[in-house]
């Protein structure tokens, strides 16, 4: 995969975006743009979306601090990116609308889920324990799920606009 300057230059700017994006809506818990970040990015960049996607886990990293809770974020991201690479690439608007918005919510409901693996093997929590901890982090997936659904309307929208911007 040969990259281009603007390329380069493009990528690390979205990357940027995302880590600013997540800073700034920090401020509500569970509630930020990464899925519609994700979801847009690869729609528009396909394999080439994981440069954006990398570059704000290793922000995340670099600033926050690359300690327990960041190992996570090396897969959990990658799990929307591949879900999106599976769906057809052209669907009809009044389709894709509801259905990007639906794996948004997805992400974002499963999102303890797909973090318990690691916190299983991590802390050495056998199948009760991971299945607690799952559980005690339903009310911020449910959060995290809801808000991610109406977020995932502008993905569409987006990913138009950013289509556009790269032709011309």
């Amino acid at each position: 995969m040969k990259l281009k300057v603007w390329e380069i230059t493009l990528f690390s700017i979205l990357g940027a975006v995302m880590f600013v994006s997540k800073l700034i809506m920090e401020i509500l818990p569970n509630i930020h743009l990464l899925g519609m970040f994700i979801i847009t990015f690869t729609l528009v960049f396909r394999v080439k979306a994981l440069i954006p996607i990398y570059i704000f886990v290793f922000l995340e990293g670099i600033f926050s601090g690359f300690n327990v809770w960041w190992i996570p974020y090396l897969y959990i991201w990658t799990v929307l990116w591949g879900v999106t690479m599976l769906l057809p690439k052209s669907m009809p608007k009044k389709i894709s609308v509801p259905i990007y918005a639906v794996i948004c919510a997805l992400h974002g409901f499963l999102y303890g889920t797909l973090y318990a693996p690691f916190q299983a093997v991590f802390f050495g929590l056998d199948f009760k324990g991971t299945v607690a901890w799952i559980v005690a982090g339903l009310p911020f997936d449910a959060i995290h799920g809801v808000s991610n659904f109406f977020i995932g309307f502008l993905i569409v929208p987006l990913s138009l606009i950013l289509k556009r911007t790269i032709k011309n």
